[in-house]
């Protein structure tokens, strides 16, 4: 039977259709009341963008969502885990300073933050899972300990999972830097001739793995695979593309494993996670970036969902309807049915998270799109 995924699209002509009451009708569709008993400590998992990010979910609306889990006896409080790489969000007191400048401070959306995974990544449970690639898995300690959560995700593009929404907020989002480095398996390849010798990628690696070494061509970005860690941000980062990866063998290991991740995350608390995925500012990378690009299509909606396979499925969907952006990092697939996130990035597969998810029993990809419009 398909799981109902709730939709809210974002024209509106007159008060009662603005974003904060569609937010609102959106949670009790959902009935996401019914997962939250009274006193739950009630994690809002969501990402605070990070410094120089300018897409993430808009403070407002996840005060909406704060509002209504406390009308439903709950104790919310917001919450990410720290992250793999250099950058404002790697320990807790500086991603505590970014979420605040980002407008996550409690006058607004009236409730505390938490690192889950304390002040540099210490605070973790081990879960069993026993799947292809686990058998235990390294999850954030406070998720880990809250009694209901609210997922709320940016739907976006990404330069290796091909998109992030539900699916990739669980698994990399609610696990510490040693349970990213778990997922990311692959390794990324120089690719000598086109690299200019510019520094970006030494500048950004967290592991201090690249290097600028001599060649005959000049100073040249050399990476010590015994040092890397795969978290990409040298490819992200990499102004002439001369920093490639494996994607044909890599790339779906890597995916599985963060599914996995993700399946582990709500393992045993299946019913009492509900999930919003905000399908604004589409743009083509994930929060992680220090930037915001052009979206790729326009603003679609927001969808509500208990099952995160389905409401990522659905916003695939979403997003692949659209006509795309031309003036954007889309190169192809610019028309209505076509997939955005292969014409974004050409090499990734983003329907593996979908398919690998309903093969592990995560959730299912088969919906039925309700709206509540």
């Amino acid at each position: 039977m398909p799981e109902e995924v709730y939709f809210a699209a974002m024209r509106a002509r007159e008060p009662g259709q603005n974003t904060l009451s569609k937010i609102r009708r959106l949670f009790d569709a959902a009935g996401f009341d019914r997962i939250i008993e009274p006193g739950d400590l009630t994690a809002i998992k969501l990402h605070f963008g990070e410094w120089g990010n300018e897409s993430y979910i808009n403070p407002v609306h996840v005060r909406c969502v704060v509002d209504r889990v406390k009308q439903a006896g709950g104790k919310p409080f917001l919450t990410d885990s720290n992250t793999l790489y250099r950058g404002r969000r790697s320990n807790a007191v500086d991603h505590l300073c970014t979420a605040i400048e980002h407008g996550f401070a409690f006058a607004v959306v009236a409730a505390p933050l938490i690192i889950a995974d304390g002040l540099r990544g210490g605070n973790t449970r081990s879960v069993e899972i026993h799947s292809k690639h686990f058998t235990n898995v390294l999850m954030s300690g406070d998720i880990a300990d809250s009694q209901a959560m609210i997922v709320l995700s940016h739907f976006k593009g990404h330069d290796v999972a091909g998109f992030g929404g539900a699916i990739k907020n669980l698994a990399m989002g609610c696990a510490p830097p040693a349970g990213k480095q778990a997922q990311h398996c692959a390794r990324p390849l120089n690719v000598e001739e086109k690299c200019t010798g510019c520094g970006r990628c030494v500048s950004v690696c967290p592991r201090e793995a690249i290097t600028l070494a001599g060649t005959r061509n000049g100073r040249r970005a050399r990476i010590d695979l015994a040092l890397c860690i795969g978290c990409f941000e040298c490819m992200t980062t990499c102004p002439s593309n001369a920093i490639d990866v494996d994607w044909e063998t890599e790339i779906p290991e890597f995916i599985e494993r963060m599914v996995e991740y993700a399946a582990a995350v709500v393992k045993g608390r299946e019913k009492k996670t509900g999930y919003m995925n905000f399908l604004l500012r589409i743009t083509p990378d994930c929060d992680c970036v220090p930037w915001s690009d052009v979206s790729i299509v326009p603003d679609i909606g927001i969808l509500a969902s208990r099952d995160p396979v389905a409401i990522d499925a659905a916003s695939y969907d979403l997003v692949n309807a659209e006509e795309g952006n031309r003036g954007s990092l889309l190169q192809q697939n610019h028309g209505k049915g076509k997939d955005k996130f292969k014409g974004t990035w050409k090499n990734t597969d983003a329907y593996l998270q979908i398919q690998y998810g309903e093969e592990i029993l995560l959730g299912q990809s088969s919906y039925d799109l309700v709206s509540i419009d």
